[in-house]
Order: structure tokens, then C-alpha cells, then sequence
């Protein structure tokens, strides 16, 4: 990329992996980007769920979970950093609808575009409680790219990107989303072929 040429922000979209990703952590892959800036990126891969679900985690942390909605919810694989860790993709919560102010939980990532990323036990408490976010996705681990290492994978064609719809990460079947995100941008995995085009 040259050096003059303005940088690009991924924030609040998805990277869809390519066929030819030969990393087992990303293959067929769709990641919601929380944070693009200059020094990296960070993100939760949103279409690998691990082999437990919500009332497991729950347990684990010896919370009662006051949401019958999420008991059979999937925890999901969000990625290879810090995978013992807890992160939980919410829509925004405000302690006032009147006043969007502050983050209710204590450690919140607020993310352009309506969502936020809690790392605090707080938010589960709430959910325990049988309030707190009513649409969530929590995903055990994160997924994380030093500075220039997301633009470089991108010249590489490892990934696609589309701005992210909150449906996808929400609304669609867990396996129905690497196809859903492709079709943000018209395409069907069909159509991509796993070798990278170097002319």
C-alpha cells in the first residue's frame, strides 16, 4: 500500500475467509471486526461455535443464566488469543434509553454501528438476572492482527469484507452465516475459487 494512500478502517464489518485460508482457525470463517485502526485489528469469529452452550458456561462460572431464550445459545470459538477469556458481542446498552451515555458494564468496547464487546463479568450477571442485552453472542477468545498484518492478508486475497449486518451475527442459523455474509456482496461460495489470482 503506498505510503500516501489513506488507510483503510474495517471497524463494523465482516472478513469472510477465502477458500484457499489454510489457517484451521479462520477456514470458512466469517469475523465481525470490533476495532480496525492503525496499530491492528480486533475481531470475534462469529460462525464456530464450540461444544458448549450458554447454561454450560454458566454453570462453569456458577451463575444461574435467567434467560431460558439463550440456554441452547452456542459459545462461540471467537479466535486463537486468550481463548479461557470470555467476550460477549451485545447490542448497545445504555442506563437510560433517553440518554446514550455510558456503557452500563464496566469493561465495554463501544463499536460504530450500534454494538458493543464486554469483557466483564458484569454483563453475565445481568444475564443471570434474566436482564441485560437481549441479543447476544459470546464467543470464548478473539481473534487479533498486529499493525499491517490485516492489510497485507488482504493484498494476499485471503479475505473478502462487506459492511456487517447485525442480522447475520443475530438472526441467522449458525451454519447459514459464512453463506448469508457472501451474499452481502452478491456471491455464492460456489463462485470463489480457492486459488489466489497472482498475474
Amino acid at each position: 500500500m503506498p505510503a500516501d494512500a489513506d488507510p483503510i478502517n474495517l471497524t463494523h464489518h465482516f472478513l469472510i475467509a477465502m477458500p484457499g485460508m489454510e489457517d484451521e482457525a479462520f477456514a470458512k470463517s466469517v469475523v465481525y471486526l470490533c476495532e480496525h485502526s492503525s496499530r491492528g485489528a480486533l475481531g470475534l469469529v462469529i460462525n464456530k461455535p464450540s461444544d458448549i452452550d450458554l447454561r454450560k458456561l454458566f454453570d462453569k462460572v456458577e451463575l444461574p443464566l435467567g434467560r431460558d431464550d439463550l440456554a441452547r445459545t452456542p459459545v462461540f470459538q471467537g479466535g486463537p488469543v486468550q481463548t479461557e477469556r470470555g467476550f460477549v458481542l451485545h447490542e448497545a446498552v445504555f442506563a437510560s434509553q433517553d440518554e446514550k451515555t455510558e456503557p452500563v458494564y464496566a469493561s465495554t468496547m463501544t463499536i460504530p454501528g450500534g454494538l458493543e464487546m464486554t469483557t466483564s463479568k458484569d454483563v453475565l450477571e445481568a444475564l443471570a438476572t434474566g436482564a441485560g442485552p437481549r441479543k447476544v453472542l459470546i464467543s470464548l477468545g478473539y481473534s487479533a492482527w498486529g499493525e499491517g498484518q490485516l492489510e497485507s492478508e488482504l493484498l494476499e486475497n485471503s479475505w473478502l469484507t462487506v459492511g456487517a449486518d447485525l442480522s447475520v451475527i443475530f438472526d441467522t442459523p449458525v451454519e447459514q452465516r459464512y453463506a448469508k455474509a457472501l451474499s452481502l456482496l452478491g456471491l455464492e461460495a460456489w463462485m470463489l475459487s480457492p486459488d489466489a489470482g497472482h498475474a
